[in-house]
C-alpha cells in the first residue's frame, strides 16, 4: 500500500505543472485507501504528555501502538528535532505511512521569549506585531513544530480573566489588525519552504466568561456576538489562517464544541476551507456542560457541526467508527473533515519529505540568535506604557542606584505565563542589564517583599534603608509569573499583599523613584498612581526585558506604548470598558443626578483605553473631516512640539447617533502611529471605509448608513475633536 501512495506522488512530480492535481484531489486518493480506523485516526490529536497544558487523559493506549497503527493524526507537546523526528518515524511505519503534524501553544515566542500577546497589542504597532510573530515562527519550525496554537484574538473586557495576557486586549478593531498582523507573521513561507500553520482562537467569545472565571459559561446577544467577538476571527479567516479552536464555553446554550451556528458562520459564509481543532478535551466536556447525552452522542455532534480534531478528548477515536458504521454520521462526513487534515499536510510539504523540519543544523543555529533577540529587545521597549512622569523621566543613571522588588532579579518572572519551551535561565533581568549598563556605579539591591508570600513585611526596612542612601530608586512591583495565564482567574486584582504599603514608604522616603509595574493583565494601584512621580507599566517582556527596560528609563528609547484595555480603578467597576452604549440616563459626575454611575466609586477607569504618555509632547492643528465616495477621510497636521523624537498614535473614533439598532457610544475605525522628530510636522491623511461601518443589529446586518459623530483623541476619553457628518 506505501508503494501505491509513493507510485502516485511520484506520478503527480512526472504530470506538467498545468495538470497538476489540486491538494485536495491528492487527499482524495489517499483517503480511497484508508480504513474507518486510518481516517479517524488523522482526527485524533494526542499529547506527548511532557507538557501537558490540561488535564492529561488517563488509560489511554500505548500511543507508540496506536502510532504504528495510523491511530493518530497529530500531537502537541513535543518538540525539537530529535524528538519529533523519533515520532514521526513511528508514524511512518503504518500502513499508509502518512505523516504526523506536530503542534504547540508557541503564544509569545518559542525559545527568545517576546514580550506577553496582550503588552505586544500595546505596541499598536502591526509591524512589531509581525516581526515577533515572524521570530517565533522560524524557532518553532526549525524545531519540528508544525503548527502553533496562537493566535488567541478573544476580544476581552474583564481583567480578572487570567487569560487576558494571551490576547489583543478591549477593542474590537484593534483585535482585528492583531489578527491579520499575527497571521501573516506566523504564516508567511520562509525561503527554505518551511511555514507554520497558525490557529485562531478560542471560537468563539471565550473572552466573555462570566465573572472573567476562566471556563466559566457565556451569555451574550446575537449582536454582541456578531459586532464584538467575531469579527476578529473573520479578520483571520480572510488572511488565510489554516485553523481554528473551538472555545470551552457555550454560545446560546450550545457549547461551541458543537455549535453548528458558529461553524455555519466560519465555513458557509466566510468561506473558510481549513480545519477546526478542539480546545483540549473540550468535545468531552459537552456531556458534563449538560448538552450531551455522553462521549458518543458528544463526538456525533461535534464533526456535524464541523469540528475536525479532537485534542485529548478521545471521543472521535472511541467512538467515529461506531458511529459511521451505525449510520448516524455518514461517510462523507468524515472524508470532508480527513480532507482537510491531509490538504494542510501536503501544504507543509510532510508528504515530500515528512522530516524536512527535523534539521538539527538548523535548530542547533538559528534558536535565541543575536537578532532574534535584538528583536525581542526592540518589541519589548515599544510595549512598554508610561503612565505617569512628574518630570522624572528619561533619568542619566546616577552613582548610586537602589533597586527594590523581587521582580528585578527574578528571571523567571521576566517571561511571564505560557512560555513552554523556553529555556528558564536567560532572560535578561532588570538589576542584571543595569550592573552590565552601569559598572562603575553603586548598585543596591533589596526585595522588600515576597512574590508569594505577600502579605510579609520582614524586607521593609532594608529596603527604606537603600532607598534613602540611593540618588535615585527603581522599584518592581506586579505579579509573579504564575498569577496570570490559563486557569489564573483573580477576583482581586489589586497589587497583591503589602505591595503599595511599601510603595507608599519608599515613596516617602526617596522623591526620585521610578515604579515598574510587571504583570499579565490590568491591575489596581490606587495609592501608586496617586503618589508615585513615574510609572512604567512594563507587563511580561520576555527574553530581553531588561534592557528594554533600560532602553526606555535612559531615553534611548521613547515609550510610545498605549493600554490596550481600560485599568479599573475598582473591582466594582467591571467590567469596565470604552466602547459601552449609552443608556436613556447616561453617567454623569454630578452627585444626586438620577444618572448611570455608582453613589460610592467612580464609573471611570484609572486608565481608559488607548491611554499612554510620551518624553515628548503633540500638537494637533488643522482637522477636517469629509466624505469621499465610499470612505470617511481624516486629515491634520501633526507637530512634534517637545525635546524627544517620538511616536504618537493618532485614534479616530465614530458614534452612531441613532438608528434600528443602538451603537456604543465610541468606537474606534483608524488608527496611526506617527513618528516625527523634534520640532517636525507632518500632514495626516487617515479613511475610514463607509464598509467598516456595517454592523449586525436587530435585523439582522446593516450598511451602517446614517449621521454619525467623527472624533480625534489621544486615547478613549481625551478627545481633541470632534464633528458630525452625514454618511449615506
Amino acid at each position: 500500500m506505501k508503494k501505491t501512495i509513493l507510485l502516485l506522488l511520484f506520478c503527480s512530480i512526472m504530470i506538467p505543472i498545468s495538470a497538476q492535481k489540486t491538494f485536495e484531489q491528492k487527499a482524495d486518493s489517499i483517503i480511497a485507501l484508508m480504513t474507518l480506523d486510518e481516517k479517524t485516526g488523522q482526527l485524533n490529536m494526542v499529547t506527548g504528555n511532557w507538557e501537558a497544558t490540561g488535564p492529561v487523559l488517563r488509560g489511554s493506549d500505548d500511543k507508540v501502538k496506536l502510532l504504528k497503527e495510523g491511530k493518530i493524526g497529530s500531537m502537541l507537546n513535543i518538540r525539537g528535532t530529535k524528538h519529533t523526528r523519533d515520532m514521526q518515524a513511528q508514524a511512518l511505519s503504518s500502513r499508509l505511512g502518512i505523516p504526523l503534524l506536530f503542534g504547540l501553544d508557541v503564544i509569545h515566542g518559542y525559545r527568545t521569549v517576546f514580550p506577553i500577546p496582550l503588552a505586544i497589542s500595546s505596541s499598536f504597532d502591526p509591524e512589531a506585531i509581525i516581526l515577533a510573530s515572524r521570530v517565533a515562527a522560524r524557532e518553532s519550525v526549525v524545531s519540528g513544530i508544525h503548527w502553533t496554537f496562537s493566535p488567541m484574538i478573544d476580544v476581552s473586557r474583564d481583567p480578572r480573566w487570567g487569560r487576558v495576557m494571551e490576547g489583543p486586549g478591549e477593542d474590537t478593531y484593534w483585535a482585528s489588525i492583531m489578527a491579520k498582523a499575527m497571521v501573516e507573521g506566523y504564516q508567511q513561507p520562509f525561503d527554505d519552504g518551511l511555514e507554520l500553520m497558525a490557529c485562531a482562537k478560542h471560537f468563539a467569545a471565550y473572552g466573555a466568561a462570566i465573572g472573567g472565571r476562566d471556563y466559566n459559561t457565556v451569555d451574550i446577544s446575537m449582536q454582541t456576538l456578531h459586532n464584538v467577538y467575531l469579527p476578529p476571527f473573520k479578520a483571520a479567516a480572510d488572511s488565510g489562517i489554516a485553523s481554528f479552536m473551538c472555545a470551552f464555553n457555550e454560545i446560546n446554550g450550545v457549547p461551541a464544541s458543537g455549535n453548528k451556528y458558529l461553524y455555519d458562520i466560519l465555513y458557509n459564509t466566510w468561506g473558510y476551507k481549513g480545519l477546526v481543532v478542539s480546545d483540549w478535551g473540550s468535545i468531552g466536556e459537552m456531556v458534563v456542560h449538560g448538552y450531551s447525552k455522553d462521549r458518543e452522542t458528544a463526538a456525533q455532534q461535534a464533526i456535524e457541526a464541523g469540528v475536525t480534531i479532537d485534542m485529548e478528548s478521545n471521543c472521535y477515536s472511541r467512538y467515529l467508527k461506531q458511529l459511521v458504521e451505525e449510520g448516524k454520521v455518514s461517510e462523507q462526513t468524515l472524508d470532508n473533515e480527513v480532507r482537510k487534515v491531509l490538504v494542510q499536510k501536503y501544504k507543509l510539504g510532510l508528504f515530500d519529505d515528512p522530516y524536512r523540519y527535523c534539521n538539527p543544523e538548523k535548530e542547533a543555529n538559528e534558536i535565541l540568535t543575536p537578532a532574534n533577540r535584538e528583536a525581542a529587545r526592540d518589541v519589548a521597549r515599544k510595549s512598554i506604557i508610561l503612565l505617569k512622569n512628574e518630570g522624572l523621566l528619561p533619568v542619566e543613571m546616577p552613582k548610586k542606584i537602589a533597586v527594590i522588588g523581587p521582580y528585578a532579579g527574578a528571571k523567571r518572572d521576566m517571561d511571564g505565563n505560557w512560555t513552554v519551551a523556553t529555556d528558564k535561565d536567560v532572560a535578561v533581568t532588570l538589576l542584571e542589564a543595569l550592573k552590565t549598563r552601569y559598572p562603575g556605579s553603586e548598585i543596591s539591591f533589596a526585595k522588600g517583599f515576597d512574590s508569594k508570600e505577600n502579605n510579609d513585611r520582614s524586607g521593609f526596612e532594608e529596603a527604606i534603608t537603600i532607598a534613602g542612601k540611593a540618588d535615585i530608586v527603581l522599584l518592581t512591583l506586579g505579579e509573579h509569573w504564575g498569577m496570570s495565564g490559563e486557569a489564573r482567574s483573580r477576583g482581586d486584582i489589586h497589587l497583591p499583599g503589602v505591595q503599595e504599603e511599601l510603595a507608599c514608604k519608599i515613596y516617602e522616603t526617596n522623591k526620585n523613584t521610578i515604579t515598574l509595574v510587571m504583570g499579565g493583565r490590568p491591575m489596581i494601584f490606587n495609592q501608586v498612581s496617586e503618589k508615585a512621580p513615574a510609572i512604567l507599566y512594563t507587563w511580561w517582556l520576555g527574553t530581553e526585558a531588561g534592557n528594554a527596560m533600560l532602553d526606555v528609563i535612559c531615553g534611548e528609547y521613547n515609550p510610545s506604548a498605549r493600554v490596550p484595555m481600560s485599568f479599573p480603578k475598582h473591582l466594582g467597576q467591571i467590567p469596565v470598558y470604552y466602547n459601552r452604549k449609552n443608556s436613556g440616563r447616561p453617567s454623569v459626575d454630578a452627585e444626586g443626578n438620577y444618572s448611570n454611575r455608582y453613589i460610592d466609586i467612580d464609573y471611570k477607569p484609572r486608565y481608559p483605553f488607548a491611554y499612554g504618555l510620551s518624553y515628548t509632547s503633540f500638537e494637533y492643528k488643522d482637522i477636517t473631516v469629509s466624505k469621499d465616495n465610499d470612505r470617511i477621510l481624516i486629515k491634520l497636521n501633526l507637530t512634534n512640539t517637545g525635546d524627544y523624537d517620538g511616536k504618537e498614535l493618532v485614534q479616530v473614533y465614530v458614534r452612531k447617533l441613532w438608528g434600528e439598532s443602538t451603537r456604543p457610544i465610541k468606537e474606534l475605525k483608524a488608527c496611526e502611529n506617527i513618528f516625527l522628530k523634534k520640532g517636525e510636522n507632518k500632514e495626516i491623511e487617515m479613511s475610514i471605509p463607509c464598509s467598516g461601518l456595517r454592523y449586525y443589529g436587530q435585523n439582522g446586518w446593516e450598511d451602517g448608513k446614517g449621521d454619525y459623530k467623527i472624533f480625534v483623541g489621544r486615547n478613549a476619553e481625551e478627545m481633541i475633536f470632534d464633528t458630525e457628518i452625514p454618511v449615506y
